[in-house]
This record gives structure tokens, C-alpha cells and sequence, in this order.
């Protein structure tokens, strides 16, 4: 097993997180007796703290807080009282959505980039994960290590001492690269008097750090909060437990046993064989048939590579039509037949009017017109680097479905790293990273994943409907995005109205934003300056 770096507590530090956190010494752990509002509140600073959790509570929070009336509790302790309750309700109503009620804040630390996906994929959760545009990885951790994870058999194979070393070397170039690549920015972008020095600092180095990441291999340790039901906890470790990389069974069973501490009765189904053992046999035993007979099937087709970076495979021709029909059916008191024949004799005045009235005046890209826009969608094929598939692929209502992580599509150079003239110990790294996981996939096919650059390509595709297309493209688009999310956001855009030709869900794109930035981070940090100073 992975071997977790605990942390190291003072007897009066350990004291107060015990009454908070249901262990000190495992990297999974639940958040209890504290306010809603606090438990948020921390796992939004977690993503931009290098620092672990329990760490960042008492560092940032836990002086804040009336602690006077929590000194006898003790959350390591359990919650039997509350088991009992539960329990009971279960017996007397049988009713799964009592597990939609309970819900718990869980932190998820030393996970790597690929359980990190595993742990996201859910729908019904909520997420936040530290930023790799915030927090450099030049950092090792409190063992002296850098902060990649460590795959037991690997170790013990005749590679282990090689992929430590060659994982050693990626970080040791991302972090060499860190120094001329802020110092090329400050030249390029000098300082201007409208910024602070911390302003300015925070923007140079959120440009320097989304530069070097694709450097960082899948291996990448992070932290993750989440914020779930105990049904779709449930549900989620089924998933994990069915999972061909040891690391995520593994964590499956950390986070089951911090769980059975706060909502044990809404996880009971998972330890019984004919319940839980059997949900995950299912699942386990329908992924390995599909992949063996696609195997078997595809023996005489070679992989595929691509020439365009987004495509747009499936949308319906009549999509905006079948949209107008469903908003005449909402505001009506019509069947679908007629909702249908009062939209057939519309001309195109008529539709462009119904359209815009629908869609309204949007003061900000939060304003989005209703469900009636879920009624047709979009089908993306994209491949790209697996650093922009990170963030995308945390969109919740959308499908997406993704191969495994290679290097046979080759990778991404940013154009920063170029015009810096880094290139040639970027690339390097990146070509290290590919031999590494060539070398090691025919032994651990699932494993040699971690080898991989964020900077390589993968290919996956994402099916929505157009009310997410509009939240995906315009949140994605902004000018302090990545420039490689950025872009596939604007292809998006551009095939929906040129390709699929619906030219009024395009329009209703208003948020839509193609400025060229040179600092991504700068007006989102000016903007955060002023709230700090109290201003608007």
C-alpha cells in the first residue's frame, strides 16, 4: 500500500481535532459538530492551501470559533446514538431516499491524478480539489518526498527504482523551470501602477504554474473535498471497489471506514455479499467482458489518431425546433401533438421572437434560460491534453467517457514554454514520461498510467444538452481559463452554430468570450483585491 505521510500534531492541537475530524492520522477523514457554513468555507481555502486540512483548521479557522461548549466531545469516538436512530428508520420505511438526507464533508488527501478522476466522476456530489494554478509541486512532503504516489507493485517490480528516480526527475524539472519561467513573465509583462505587488506576484505566478503543470505526471498527489448523500457515497464506493487500480480499492476502503463513523446505517448495504459484493462483482464483471470483446473485435483496426482537436459527432438537425416546441408546451396547457403543430407553422420571425422572449435579457452568464433547453444536445469528441480533460471533466450534468491515460497521441507544448525557450527540457521530460510508461504497460497495463504527463493527449467524449453547453462554454471561455480548456470551449461554440446550424442557441450564447489575455489570473485577482479592501 501507497505510504501516507501523517501528519504530526501538538497534545493541544491533537485535542482540538479530535472534537472536528474522525481521525488524525489516515489521509481520509470526515468533518463533524461544526457549522455548515464553516465546513464549506473551509474546503473552498483547501483548494488554493497547499497546507493539509486539519492543518489549515487550525492554522485559519480554528481560532474563530467558540470551542467552549465541543471540549468533551470526542469525534474519533463514534456516533453509536446515531447509528441507532438511523438503523431504525431504515427498518420501519425501507426507502432508499433516506440516504439523500444525511450527507458529509470528507477530505480526501495524498490521492493521485487518476483516483482524483475516479472520485469526481459522480453526479450527485460536490467538489473541490486543490489547483495546480495555485499550488507549486516543487514542495515535497513532510517525509521529504515529492509528492507523487507510489504504487506497491511497481515498487516491488524490477522497475520500481527506476520509476522513483524518473518521477524524481520530473519534479525536479518542473521545479527548475519555475525560476526563468517567472522571471521571462515579469519581463514580458511588466509590472503596471494599477496593481499591487500581490496582485501582480498572484497573476505571474498562476501564468508560471499553468505553464509547467503538463510537466506533472498522473502519479501527482492532490487533495480533494467532497461534499455528499450517503446514497451517493454508497454508489460511489461500489465504483471504486470494482476498479482495476489497486490505489482506488484501497482508498475505497478508507473512506468507507471513516464514513461508517457518521452515517454507518446508509452504508450498511455495502459489506453484505448479496448486496454491495454483488453491485460490485456486477460492475467489475460487465467492465472486463466489454473490454475483452471490443478486443476481440477491433484485433484488425489500428488505433486511431486525430486531425482535429474537437468534433462534433452527433447533434439533432431539428434540435432548436424540438427546443421551441418543448417551451410552447411548458407555458401552455397544450398535449405534445399540438405543442408541436403550433410550432410547425411558425416562420422565422415568429421563432426568432418566442426564442429571444424565452431566452430574455441576461445581465450575467449565472442568468440561463430553463429546462426547455435540455430538450436537444451534443455529442463532442475531443482529444486534448489530460490537464484540460481535469478540468472539464468535473462538469456534473454532462456524460463523459474517457480511455485510459497514454502517450500515443502525443502531447501538448504551450506556447509560453516555447517563446521562454524551455522547450527542450520540457520536451524531454515529456519523452522520459512516455518511455517510462511504454516500458511499464505490458506489465501493469492499469498502473502505467502514472507515468503519464498531464501534457499528453487522451481521448474522451462529452454528450450534453444545450442548457450545460451554455454553462460549460461560457464558464470555460473566460479570459481567466486555461488557454487549452479556452479553446475547446470556442470550438464548442463555433460547431454548434456552423456544423449543427443552430444559430439561435449560438446567439444565446452571450457570455461567450474570445478576449486575448496576456495574464489569464489578473483581473480575477484585481477583482479579488478590491473585495478585500472592502470595495465593490
Amino acid at each position: 500500500m501507497h505510504p501516507y505521510v501523517a501528519e504530526e500534531f501538538t497534545d493541544a492541537e491533537a485535542a482540538v481535532l479530535r472534537r472536528y475530524v474522525t481521525n488524525l492520522d489516515s489521509p481520509v477523514f470526515a468533518l463533524v459538530n461544526l457549522p455548515e457554513v464553516v465546513k464549506g468555507a473551509l474546503f473552498a481555502r483547501y483548494s488554493r492551501s497547499s497546507k493539509s486540512l486539519r492543518r489549515l483548521f487550525l492554522d485559519e479557522f480554528a481560532g474563530d470559533l467558540d470551542l467552549t461548549g465541543d471540549v468533551s466531545f470526542d469525534a474519533t469516538v463514534g456516533f453509536a446514538r446515531a447509528d441507532e436512530f438511523y438503523q431504525r428508520i431504515f427498518v420501519e420505511y425501507g426507502d432508499d431516499s433516506v440516504a439523500q438526507l444525511g450527507g458529509v464533508h470528507l477530505a480526501c488527501e495524498q490521492a493521485s491524478n487518476l483516483l482524483t478522476k475516479v472520485l469526481e466522476r459522480g453526479r450527485l456530489m460536490s467538489y473541490l480539489e486543490q489547483s495546480t494554478r495555485y499550488l507549486g509541486y516543487d514542495r515535497r512532503l513532510g517525509n521529504g518526498h515529492y509528492r507523487f504516489y507510489r504504487d506497491h507493485d511497481i515498487l516491488e517490480s524490477r522497475f520500481g527504482a527506476r520509476y522513483v528516480g524518473e518521477m524524481d526527475r520530473v519534479f525536479d524539472t518542473y521545479g527548475a523551470l519555475l525560476a526563468p519561467l517567472t522571471e521571462w513573465l515579469t519581463r514580458r509583462y511588466p509590472k503596471t501602477a494599477e496593481d499591487t505587488d500581490f496582485v501582480y506576484r498572484q497573476a505571474i505566478r498562476a501564468k508560471a504554474l499553468d505553464a509547467a503543470r503538463g510537466l506533472l505526471p498522473a502519479s501527482a498527489l492532490s487533495n480533494l473535498g467532497i461534499y455528499g448523500t450517503g446514497q451517493a457515497y454508497e454508489a460511489l464506493l461500489l465504483r471504486m471497489r470494482a476498479h482495476p487500480l489497486p490505489e482506488v480499492r484501497e482508498y475505497a476502503e478508507l473512506m468507507r471506514r471513516e464514513l461508517m463513523k457518521v452515517i454507518p446505517s446508509f452504508l450498511r448495504r455495502l459489506d453484505l455479499p448479496e448486496r454491495g459484493g454483488a453491485w460490485s462483482a456486477y460492475l467489475r464483471e460487465t467492465s472486463d467482458a466489454t473490454r475483452e470483446l471490443v478486443s476481440s473485435l477491433a484485433v484488425d483496426v489500428s488505433p486511431a489518431g486525430f486531425d482535429q482537436r474537437v468534433r462534433l459527432v452527433g447533434f439533432d438537425p431539428a434540435g432548436e425546433t424540438r427546443v421551441l416546441e418543448a417551451i410552447v408546451l411548458e407555458a401552455s396547457e397544450l398535449s405534445d401533438a399540438q405543442a408541436r403543430a403550433v410550432v410547425a407553422r411558425l416562420d422565422a420571425g415568429e421563432r426568432a421572437s418566442l426564442f429571444a422572449r424565452y431566452v430574455g435579457e441576461r445581465h450575467n452568464r449565472r442568468h440561463r434560460p430553463g429546462r426547455a433547453f435540455e430538450r436537444t444536445d451534443y455529442r463532442f469528441e475531443i482529444v486534448s491534453d489530460y490537464g484540460a480533460f481535469r478540468d472539464l471533466q468535473r462538469h456534473r450534468l454532462l456524460s463523459i467517457e474517457w480511455q485510459a491515460l497514454g502517450a500515443d497521441l502525443g502531447y501538448e507544448v504551450p506556447e509560453l514554454i516555447v517563446d521562454a525557450g524551455l522547450a527542450e527540457p520540457y520536451e524531454e521530460s515529456l519523452h522520459r514520461s512516455a518511455e517510462l510508461y511504454h516500458d511499464l504497460h505490458d506489465e501493469f497495463p492499469h498502473q502505467s498510467q502514472y507515468a503519464v504527463a498531464l501534457a499528453h493527449r487522451i481521448r474522451y467524449v462529452i454528450q450534453m444538452n444545450a442548457r450545460e453547453a451554455m454553462h460549460l462554454i461560457e464558464l470555460r471561455s473566460s479570459p481567466q481559463g486555461h488557454p487549452h480548456y479556452r479553446h475547446i470551449a470556442h470550438e464548442m461554440a463555433r460547431l454548434i452554430r456552423e456544423e449543427a446550424g443552430h444559430h439561435a442557441i449560438a446567439d444565446s450564447l452571450a457570455f461567450l468570450d474570445r478576449t486575448e489575455t496576456d495574464l489569464e489570473r489578473l483581473a480575477a485577482e484585481r477583482r479579488a483585491e478590491r473585495r478585500r479592501r472592502g470595495g465593490s
